[in-house]
């Protein structure tokens, strides 16, 4: 590779692009697969502890789902955090850690630290946060139906309704 080859690869943010590709991927499965295990998880007990009529350990699970997820997109801008570190990218880990969480979010408080020939890297950083979102998303309105029916048939049993009306409420 000749100098004036390395300087297009940089002035068109090659590396970035590759890198960013890579992490995007990487953080998606890890995304898609805690996702699953946390939607699974609640799909099931919330469908036996309404079977058992058990609505407040419904909510209560339906919270505890929502709290990890929440901690999915924390550990997705730690990850992020750590490969701008490894890759030496921003010098110091915490900083690395609070620029990916800028970025990841969209919210953008921080100034853009990257080195030259890098700063592709925040585009992709947020187009992450911004699927992981969505989806994220889209898996909490699905978990929302176990968790609209128990509140529902709870309040029911609140109002002295008979239990036949109520198990037929679907």
């Amino acid at each position: 590779m000749t100098p004036q080859d390395a300087s297009i690869a940089s002035s068109l943010d090659l590396p970035s692009y590759l890198l960013g590709a890579v992490m995007l991927l990487l953080v998606m499965i890890f995304h898609g697969l805690v996702l699953l295990q946390i939607a699974k998880r609640y799909e099931v007990k919330s469908f036996l502890y309404l079977a058992e009529k058990k609505y407040s350990e419904v909510s209560l699970s339906f919270y505890i789902s929502i709290f990890c997820l929440f901690l999915t997109h924390i550990a997705e801008i730690i990850i992020w955090g750590i490969a701008l570190y490894a890759f030496k990218l921003v010098p110091a880990l915490g900083q690395s850690i609070l620029f990916s969480g800028s970025t990841y979010t969209a919210m953008g408080f921080m100034e853009d630290i990257l080195p030259e020939g890098w700063k592709m890297l925040a585009v992709i950083i947020a187009f992450s946060g911004m699927f992981a979102f969505a989806w994220t998303a889209s898996v909490m309105i699905s978990m929302t139906k176990n968790f609209r029916q128990a509140y529902t048939k709870h309040h029911m049993e609140k109002l002295n309704i008979s239990s036949e009306v109520i198990d037929r409420f679907k």
